[in-house]
């Protein structure tokens, strides 16, 4: 191991510009997943309409849709709203694509929490953001922490999105930092290898820290008592 390959990826790589734009798209993702996914599922589990598994039939429809066969009709949306080249087109794109997943997840474990909770608290005068805000959210913490995890790991390695709608050089996320040592006549593998270790270390550090939340978000709902 050179520690200098290490110093070399931080200082030509670029490694805390393109870093900061990766928490700025990851950040801001993550948050919209989550309030948009929880406001989804809450709608679909705990309101008594007959759409609701229509809804989220629609929503699971989308886990089967590929990212590639997405990327010609974005580009063509993009560029007739005019945000192609901002952080909005990387953004939009992963909100999409992973509040299925996030509205699945919810949706499993909000099913498990009795209706009688809400009742009382209509009883008392509460309406429903405030059910919303101070029941439903608070005991759904195990679940947001899998959505925030799952959605801080797919977002944070994204490459396909990012390298088809940002071709400015300020706004490129981590992935891109590879190609600073890749020349026409040389390529610095050293310097890759440690700018690779460099990217992947936040999302091992948040897997190791919360993988024990990750397995209890995905369970609950499982099986309902």
């Amino acid at each position: 191991m050179q520690w200098s390959n290490y110093s070399n990826a931080l200082a030509g790589g670029r490694y805390w510009h393109y870093l900061l734009n990766s928490v700025i798209v990851t950040s801001v993702t993550m948050v919209c997943v989550i309030l948009l996914a929880s406001l989804a599922a809450f709608a679909i589990t705990r309101f008594r309409w007959k759409y609701g598994h229509i809804v989220m039939l629609i929503f699971l429809m989308g886990l089967m849709i590929p990212l590639q066969s997405t990327l010609l009709p974005l580009m063509l949306i993009f560029k007739n709203i005019h945000v192609l080249n901002t952080r909005w087109a990387m953004i939009l794109p992963y909100i999409a694509f992973q509040i299925p997943i996030a509205v699945f997840i919810m949706s499993g474990f909000l099913r498990t929490i009795p209706h009688e909770i809400e009742e009382s608290a209509i009883m008392d005068g509460a309406n429903v953001f405030r059910i919303f805000r101070s029941i439903i959210l608070p005991v759904s913490v195990p679940p947001i922490m899998t959505v925030c995890i799952l959605t801080f790991i797919n977002v944070w390695n994204e490459y396909i999105l990012a390298a088809t709608f940002i071709s400015k050089e300020a706004l490129k996320t981590l992935p891109f930092g590879v190609y600073s040592f890749v020349s026409q006549y040389s390529v610095n593998y050293g310097a890759i290898g440690a700018f690779l270790v460099l990217g992947a270390l936040p999302v091992i550090l948040v897997y190791f820290l919360l993988a024990e939340k990750i397995t209890k978000g995905m369970v609950a709902g499982a099986v309902k008592g």
